[in-house]
């Protein structure tokens, strides 16, 4: 019995001192940073990671609240063809024929506000006779166009109805590098695409728009985008809107893991500005911008090699006004670090010409601060008004700046910024196009413009020239 006795214990104690070792063998070398999920709706989005501080992001709450929110956009617009017929030619002496051919667009759009007002790419409905939409739960509407911005890609739809859902404004200004956002759209004609990356970079400008007024400071991101994910949403853990997707960079013209979206300060404002003024209510500093780099500094004896280098200050501008100078150079826009003139222009277009901002500048590798009064781009502190940029057969003009004047030798002309269907595109003229001369008359203003084709009878003859200097004529009849 005693013996028996002992050999329990005996194996007692060895179980005992062998699970031990195991479970210290097992906390050692397997239990490191152990996964614990938490779920819970809403906002919580995170699984830690246990003993290591790093987090996991959940992203199926954003794209519950967000899927709802973006719509696929559809156009037709026709394209006027024209071919010889060598049957006709040898009939009838005139063997050209003009065929009308329609064409199908596709893309994305965001609902962002409950009255159905909808944010897409000025390049998804660019020329469009029709625009129609279609929801997330198969509703269709036509959409009627609100207004377009070429200079930054970005165009205000609006449909009839009122309880959309639709994606708040979140604020891009707050991304980090490395931080998890979501791509919703639809690629392909797949309706309701969700993909996820990190924001890559920020303030890319790739040269993408043909503008002399251009705002190019895209949010660079990994999440997967195809065509007809322009126009969709870029959105945070959160569910908010971020970004508008608008281009990828790609050999092939898929995706190949560099996706590109205007930050939501600059669609925000815009957006307010078309639906409250009807036209965009850009600010100036009245300065030529260079980005500051290491050739830069050493060329100038500069003290750093980032920042925005003033290279010349205008006369009427609002740098001048308050002593900014040639050679100066930006670091700070109201305590926003400034790296280079994308950053710049991203935080000027949060504002409008009468508005004051702080101005911190390096002279002298001294710090200045400047408090100015900003300015639109005739160097006046006035709103823009619609009647400034106006649409004429089917085509928006706008006046000429004396910069457009020196850079292609001119004396007057005006400018067509945006193109849809009219007289103006159906002959061939393209956005970009300066119009000096109308039926042998100096074009100097959009009034006069206006005046020439109101006492025109019959024909139209166009003189003109494109900003890169080619010279072009144009005609057509009333």
């Amino acid at each position: 019995m005693i013996m028996r006795t002992n050999r329990f214990l005996s194996t007692l104690v060895a179980a005992i001192a062998g699970g031990l070792i195991s479970l210290l063998i097992y906390s050692h070398f397997f239990n490191k940073n152990q996964i614990i999920y938490q779920y819970s709706y809403p906002p919580a989005k995170l699984a830690s990671f246990s003993g290591t501080g790093q987090q996991a992001v959940d992203l199926t709450y954003a794209a519950a609240q967000t899927v709802h929110g973006v719509v696929h956009v559809r156009t037709k617009s026709k394209v006027e063809t024209t071919y010889r017929n060598p049957i006709y030619e040898f009939f009838y002496g005139d063997g050209t024929i003009t065929r009308s051919e329609p064409v199908m667009g596709f893309g994305s759009g965001v609902i962002i506000s409950s009255d159905g007002y909808i944010v897409t790419n000025n390049h998804v409905i660019k020329n469009a006779d029709e625009i129609s939409v279609k929801l997330n739960d198969n509703r269709e509407f036509e959409a009627r166009l609100v207004s377009t911005d070429p200079s930054t890609d970005i165009a205000l739809l609006k449909i009839d109805g009122e309880n959309f859902p639709f994606i708040p404004f979140g604020n891009s200004d707050d991304l980090k590098l490395g931080e998890w956002v979501l791509a919703v759209g639809n690629p392909y004609n797949l309706n309701s695409t969700v993909t996820a990356g990190i924001v890559s970079a920020k303030a890319r400008d790739l040269n993408l728009l043909d503008d002399n007024y251009k705002i190019e400071s895209f949010i660079q991101t990994d999440a997967a985008l195809n065509p007809g994910n322009s126009g969709g949403a870029l959105v945070n853990v959160k569910g908010e809107l971020v970004g508008i997707n608008t281009a990828i960079m790609s050999p092939t013209g898929g995706y190949s893991g560099n996706s590109f979206a205007i930050p939501v300060t600059i669609v925000k404002k815009v957006v307010e500005d078309l639906k409250e003024y009807g036209a965009v209510q850009r600010a100036f500093l009245g300065i030529t911008p260079v980005d500051v780099n290491a050739d830069l500094a050493k060329q100038h004896n500069l003290s750093v090699t980032k920042g925005v280098y003033v290279n010349n200050v205008k006369e009427t501008g609002a740098a001048k006004e308050v002593g900014i100078k040639e050679g100066d150079i930006i670091i700070r826009l109201n305590n926003i670090e400034i790296e280079n003139t994308s950053e710049l222009q991203e935080q000027l277009s949060k504002f409008r010409p009468n508005d004051k901002i702080d101005v911190v500048v390096l002279r002298d590798a001294k710090e200045q601060v400047f408090k100015v009064l900003l300015r639109n781009l005739q160097g006046e502190t006035t709103l823009v008004k619609p009647t400034d940029v106006v649409s004429i057969m089917g085509a928006k003009l706008s006046e000429l700046t004396e910069l457009d004047k020196q850079k292609l030798g001119i004396k007057y002309g005006v400018k067509i910024t945006a193109l849809s269907a009219g007289k103006f595109s159906k002959v061939g003229i393209e956005e970009g196009f300066i119009i000096t001369r109308m039926n042998n008359k100096p074009v100097s203003s959009v009034k006069d413009l206006k005046s020439i084709l109101e006492n025109t009878r019959g024909g139209v003859y166009i003189e003109g020239i494109y900003p890169s200097g080619v010279v072009a004529y144009y005609a057509f009849g009333l």
